[in-house]
């Protein structure tokens, strides 16, 4: 009986115990557990138009769009200005077009803006009845540049006016007018010419060039090209704004056809085209008789630089290089300025020397004694 009694007090307990426990439970879950707030809505979807895609590096887009309706004037001839030091390459001349006409963009030396870049020439192509303007580039091959023949090394295709050696760009002295005393790092190759020796500035169309891009061309034209540097710009900004670069105002012969330096319009050793009716501002026509072509250039070395480089012109390119920093002559002294006929430097000269005086005259000698008295 007693142990009944206990049997059922300790069920009774246990089962007291699972209550209590089961209700702890139940309310420490309700103590514990916070509601979280819910999440916000999400944010209403904005279209967003998609950027264009990039511009080819090698087309800014300001020359893109540059049209002409008459094609652009010949090449004009004129001589290469020396290298002012190592590093700096050759970019060609060319007519560029603005204000309603042609106006001409002087050749000069420049730095490139990498090592082991060239650069591929700006040119004119008459397509549809227009002629578009295809600005040039740097690139680690020469390009397709319409078949032009600009000279000093680039007569039309690729470019033999020099070549990088490692990080050094090596000068070919048959094409470039160099200062061996000043730059070292030259070599001496011929340049074989197989293009049309004319002055033809623009392909296709009516007496332009009939070249078409070779294989090599095409594929230089797909690499991947660096535009014009900020002194090449600046360069062509200078040329806009000089109204005596104008193909009206020089009839094709631009008294300032190259410098040496970008944008050096009134530098020392600018250079003239030849037939141009004035010689540039600071520019010096060089001595000795006028040379015919292919002829070693007579004029003479300017103080301190050392022996004449061995120029060889190849046909068709202008006519040689100016030595030492003496530009090009057509042959003919300077223009004369107002004055009589007949009133040339030599004369001028003599007009500015001081008159003669004349000489006093002696008093004639007093007569003898004896003659006076007779």
């Amino acid at each position: 009986m007693d142990t009944t009694k206990k049997s059922s007090n300790s069920m009774a307990y246990g089962a007291g115990a699972a209550l209590l426990l089961a209700a702890s439970a139940l309310l420490g879950g309700c103590v514990v557990r916070v509601a979280s707030p819910p999440p916000p809505p999400p944010p209403p979807r904005v279209y967003e138009r998609p950027a264009p895609p990039p511009l080819p590096a090698y087309e800014p887009a300001v020359d893109v769009e540059v049209q002409a309706n008459e094609a652009p004037p010949p090449l004009p001839d004129y001589e290469q200005p020396p290298c002012p030091e190592e590093g700096y390459m050759w970019t060609p001349g060319y007519w560029a077009w603005g204000g309603g006409e042609y106006y001409w963009v002087p050749g000069t030396w420049v730095q490139p803006p990498r090592v082991g870049v060239l650069w591929t020439p700006a040119y004119w192509g008459f397509v549809g009845g227009i002629y578009a303007f295809h600005p040039g580039y740097w690139g680690p091959h020469v390009g397709y540049y319409g078949g032009v023949n600009y000279g000093f090394g680039y007569v039309g295709v690729g470019f033999a006016g020099g070549r990088w050696e490692g990080n050094r760009f090596a000068y070919n002295r048959s094409v470039n007018n160099v200062n061996v005393t000043v730059i070292h790092n030259t070599y001496n190759e011929t340049v074989v010419n197989n293009v049309r020796v004319n002055k033809v500035s623009y392909n296709g169309g009516p007496g332009g060039t009939a070249a078409a891009p070779t294989p090599q061309e095409r594929t230089a034209m797909a690499e991947h090209h660096v535009p014009a540097t900020a002194m090449q710009r600046q360069h062509v900004q200078e040329a806009v704004r000089n109204p005596a670069l104008g193909a009206r105002a020089n009839g094709g012969h631009p008294a300032i056809a190259a410098t040496p330096r970008p944008a050096a319009f009134t530098a020392a050793g600018v250079v003239g085209a030849h037939g141009a009716a004035a010689m540039p501002a600071g520019a010096r026509a060089p001595n000795g008789a006028q040379r015919n072509p292919g002829q070693q250039n007579a004029g003479q070395r300017a103080p301190g630089q050392g022996q004449q480089n061995n120029f060889v012109r190849t046909p068709g390119q202008p006519s040689g290089a100016a030595r030492q920093g003496l530009p090009a002559s057509s042959g003919r002294g300077p223009a004369a300025g107002p004055g009589p006929a007949g009133a040339g430097p030599a004369n001028a000269a003599k007009a500015a020397r001081p008159a003669l005086q004349p000489k006093p005259q002696r008093p004639a000698p007093e007569a003898k004694k004896g003659e006076r008295e007779k």
